[in-house]
């Protein structure tokens, strides 16, 4: 028997339910492999009260420290965070938390979900139990995390003292490297998702339910600057009969939204506000294309399930692009650029792919064939260790 303590800060609970839902993912597959036991920890950071009140904070207070969470085990310490002031010093406070915890469980190994802090927090607990520990990179923690000097040096020496490490794309390894780790103990390790549930459907009777006619363009992803939806909606401009939905909901909403009146197109933009995951393959069958102008990414699951339900993207050359973008049936490279963008989109649309062509290119990315690779990873390390 394997045992596992999944360490992940990006988990989902009763109140935030697709909140890291690709990391209850991987670790439900995980979990399924046979020879395997995993107890998650997904430690919940809290200032000090009042601020603890905050709307921010304040549902996560009542969240309970154990539970059975969609057939996992979950306990959920609390840590004392700094917010702006003490960031640095949040690993070192969430290993505090989950150490007393780890060793009740007694696992063979942990798997950190983030670099930051679960990467550096696993790397205290597992020096004080002895045992291996694997960190996988997700993107932004990389991009974002890396570049905070005190959070870096903390990230490079949880690099160094780990028994392996992932990343969700290629792409991503060599951002790794390029912050100081070391390229060669870092393996691929591809996301999953459900290929039962995002696959193509009738896309014209898919269109017609959500009361759209002509060309139909979805974005996935919260409505945060990094995304770059504005970029998506000044594409209209140049798209004079399409329309855009927009998955998610964030605090930009109100700026894109005034972005869509000043361009003259707000009565093609719909705003469709937090979709439930489970929701999204309707809308992204309807789409002929998904477009996403992420400033940075890893490799983003929104990519993946897209192309499964037989719908090209419109993506900027970030993080895994090419990777996903092997055949010319799963979308279009374009520059972070409305005119390009919308360039992009024409060219699909006036040679549309088959939607079972578009589809091919997801196939590798099963669930199962994640939860095989990270069984396989966190089994060597311990048997390296032994």
């Amino acid at each position: 028997m394997l045992r596992v303590l999944t360490l992940a800060t990006l988990f989902p609970d009763s109140g935030r339910l697709d909140f890291g839902r690709f990391v209850l993912r991987q670790t439900q597959a995980l979990a399924a492999r046979e020879g395997v036991e995993v107890a998650v920890v997904a430690p919940i950071g809290l200032p000090a009260w009042p601020l603890s009140r905050h709307r921010h904070y304040a549902a996560r207070t009542r969240l309970p420290e154990r539970e059975a969470f969609e057939g996992l085990r979950v306990s959920r310490p609390r840590f004392r965070v700094w917010p702006r002031i003490g960031e640095a010093g949040a690993a070192r406070a969430m290993a505090a938390s989950v150490l007393p915890l780890a060793r009740s469980l007694a696992p063979h190994v942990i798997d950190a979900e983030f670099f930051w802090p679960d990467g550096v927090a696993a790397m205290h607990v597992a020096r004080a139990l002895g045992i291996p520990f694997s960190v996988k990179a997700r993107g932004s923690d990389i991009a974002y995390w890396g570049r905070r000097p005190q959070v870096r040096r903390q990230m490079l020496e949880a690099a160094e003292a780990a028994g392996g490490l992932l990343a969700v794309s290629a792409a991503l390894i060599r951002d790794m490297a390029a912050l100081g780790m070391a390229e060669e103990r870092i393996a691929v390790h591809h996301t999953g998702i459900d290929l039962d549930r995002f696959r193509p459907g009738d896309r014209a009777a898919a269109k017609a339910r959500l009361g759209v006619t002509g060309p139909l363009l979805a974005s996935v992803g919260a409505l945060v600057p990094v995304k770059g939806q504005a970029l998506a909606i000044a594409a209209l401009a140049h798209l004079p009969e399409a329309t855009l939905i927009l998955a998610g909901d964030g605090p930009e909403r109100a700026q894109l939204e005034a972005e869509a009146r000043r361009l003259g197109v707000a009565a093609r933009v719909r705003f469709a506000g937090a979709v439930a995951h489970a929701d999204l393959p309707p809308l992204l069958q309807a789409a002929d294309a998904m477009v996403l102008p992420s400033e940075r990414e890893g490799l983003a699951n929104a990519w993946v399930e897209a192309l499964a339900c037989g719908t090209p993207l419109v993506i900027p050359d970030v993080g895994g692009a090419r990777e996903v973008l092997d055949r010319p049936a799963a979308g279009r490279i374009a520059a972070r650029e409305p005119a390009a963008i919308a360039a992009a989109v024409r060219d699909i649309l006036g040679q549309p792919p088959a939607p079972e062509e578009v589809r091919a290119a997801a196939a590798r990315f099963s669930w199962e064939a994640n939860g095989a690779a990270l069984h396989a990873h966190l089994a060597a390390l311990v048997r390296d260790t032994r």
